[in-house]
């Protein structure tokens, strides 16, 4: 058996902490092996940490036993405990599969048998969606910068990650339009600026430059760049066009590269205030980031806009996710009327 500093040291959740490498050993860790295949991939932090993280406790719950003398039978035996003792939904179940699978594929380059048996089956539900007249309620309890990124999340159905990742030069104020990149499909794709969000917008933009010329006067004003960008624009990082459009509030640490520059806006940030916001709107519906997203394709497809257009504008690879919209726009389960309204 081989000990806990072969594999690495995690507590449940959180990041990996893993002791100095022998100086005799030229092979690295297997979790350090896991965490430069995904960057050699290009997978996101957050990917990242979710990937090692369900890695080392799949490694844990079978005593330790390094993944090559393991198999289709270990991964269904953690799955299982997975979704019977701790009872985590479809998706975190497939997402530590997903991981799995990457480690045995990817890093040991050995191949699983009868994956298609232990995929759980994620449950259809219909997505929560706000009426006109509750965004128009909800966007009156928000200012500032919490109410323009939920003006994009509403008029350009864009997603959370999408709205937080934004650079300065995928805003075209000229056409009316803005370009995502580097999506969850990883596709590029062209979204609509609502008109009524490009003065705020704008404003917003000032305060940025500013900002930014403080930071590059303090020595800092330095951006993340994906993938090979900075070494290709070596200069690109510190420029106005690179830069976030929320940023966040202060310097932090990059955990990649131990650099010290400003990254975008936390999630929770946002989170929080369209939860405060609609508390205080008084709406009676369990409304987050994704609920304005769902709103806008569903507002579309109510406004007479084809599905396939909808499709597009969300970056949906498949047409089934965005037909879901339809079932909410029917009136009534299925659009069947009730044999109530007859009395």
């Amino acid at each position: 058996m081989r000990s806990q500093t072969e594999f690495g040291n995690e507590e449940k959740g959180g990041p990996v902490m893993q002791p100095d490498s022998d100086p005799s050993s030229h092979t690295p860790k297997l979790l350090d092996q896991v965490r430069e295949m995904l960057r050699m991939k290009h997978y996101s932090y957050r990917t990242e940490k979710a990937y090692v993280s369900w890695i080392y406790q799949y490694i844990v719950y079978h005593n330790k036993k390094h993944p090559r003398d393991m198999g289709e039978k270990e991964i269904s035996q953690f799955l299982s405990h997975l979704a019977m003792k701790r009872r985590v939904s479809a998706s975190t179940q497939n997402q530590a599969l997903c991981a799995v699978v990457f480690l045995y594929r990817e890093v040991l380059k050995i191949e699983i048998e009868d994956l298609n048996l232990i995929w759980a089956k994620k449950s259809k539900r219909i997505p929560v969606v706000l009426t006109k007249e509750e965004i128009k309620r909800l966007f009156e309890q928000m200012s500032g910068t919490h109410l323009i990124m939920a003006m994009l999340l509403y008029g350009s159905g864009l997603r959370l990650r999408e709205v937080l990742n934004l650079r300065v030069k995928d805003i075209d104020f000229s056409y009316n339009q803005i370009m995502i990149r580097d999506t969850k499909g990883k596709e590029d794709r062209v979204v609509p600026l609502p008109k009524n969000v490009k003065t705020p917008l704008k404003e917003n933009l000032r305060k940025v430059k500013n900002l930014h010329a403080k930071d590059l006067k303090n020595g800092y004003g330095e951006v993340y760049l994906p993938y090979a960008l900075e070494k290709k624009y070596k200069n690109a990082s510190k420029e106005w066009i690179w830069q976030y459009v929320f940023p966040a509030h202060r310097i932090s640490t990059d955990p990649r590269t131990g650099k010290r520059r400003r990254h975008h806006l936390y999630e929770t940030v946002l989170q929080k205030a369209i939860r405060t916001a609609v508390k205080k709107a008084g709406i009676n519906k369990r409304g987050t980031c994704h609920t304005l997203s769902h709103s806008f394709a569903t507002h579309l497809l109510e406004n007479g806009y084809d599905i396939r257009t909808i499709q597009e504008l969300l970056g949906h690879k498949h047409l089934e996710t965005t037909m879901i919209y339809t079932h909410v726009v029917k009136q009534g389960a299925l659009g069947i009327k009730s044999p109530a309204d007859d009395l």
